[in-house]
């Protein structure tokens, strides 16, 4: 049998669509070119090589995928402070004051039309540089007196949260957890960053404390 082709075409009859099948055998083909190394297309008209179909998909020049794997670290400090759960709860819960107290935070903005959103920027000197980040977080829906955790929309990529526990009717376990992407700029120091910052966030629970004292009479 000889090989054929196959060619639809569409006419209209009396406001019907019909479908007319025409076969085309291999007399009407124009017979493929002798060379063992191409082959013949006889719908685009064409010769393929098949040396150059693989010097372009497995050429020097073209550039190899590679996967870029970035790396996530956590820190987690705690802290005892004497004042009640509430209002370390209700103090922590006022993002734009935690410039006040959280050493390389530079500003928190709450955004108005939608308070559960907010805008962060970093700025601190650390490891020969004037490091400097921003990223725009979502408040998750806190427990009250129990949990408050957030993850970051755009921007440097981080997600945490901060629990308490009580202590007494007077004092509180303050636990902190931030998870972040190692951005690529400090990835050589990437070893050196987790206790660097696991200490930047102790020193921001002290500080916290004494904020959170303060802000107790205030209120």
């Amino acid at each position: 049998m000889s090989p054929s082709a196959a060619v639809f075409s569409v006419y209209p009859s009396s406001g019907i669509e019909t479908l007319r099948t025409t076969r085309i055998t291999d007399r009407h083909m124009p017979p493929p070119p002798p060379s063992s190394s191409s082959s013949f297309s006889p719908f685009l008209g064409i010769t393929l090589k098949r040396a150059s179909l693989r010097s372009i998909n497995h050429g020097s020049n073209m550039p190899r995928r590679t996967t870029l794997l970035m790396e996530w670290q956590d820190c987690t400090v705690k802290m005892e402070i004497d004042v009640p759960i509430s209002v370390a709860y209700n103090c922590y819960l006022d993002r734009e004051a935690i410039p006040r107290w959280m050493p390389f935070i530079s500003s928190v903005k709450i955004l108005e039309e939608k308070p559960e959103l907010s805008r962060w920027s970093l700025k601190y000197s650390a490891f020969g540089r004037d490091l400097e980040f921003s990223w725009l977080a979502r408040n998750m829906q806190p427990i009250p007196n129990q949990k408050i955790h957030w993850r970051s929309l755009e921007g440097l990529p981080n997600r945490g949260a901060v629990r308490f526990f009580p202590k007494g009717s007077s004092s509180c376990l303050v636990e902190l957890t931030v998870s972040y992407e190692v951005p690529q700029l400090l990835a050589p120091v990437a070893s050196a960053l987790q206790p660097f910052l696991k200490n930047l966030l102790g020193n921001g629970l002290e500080r916290f404390a004494n904020f959170a004292r303060t802000y107790q009479h205030e209120s």
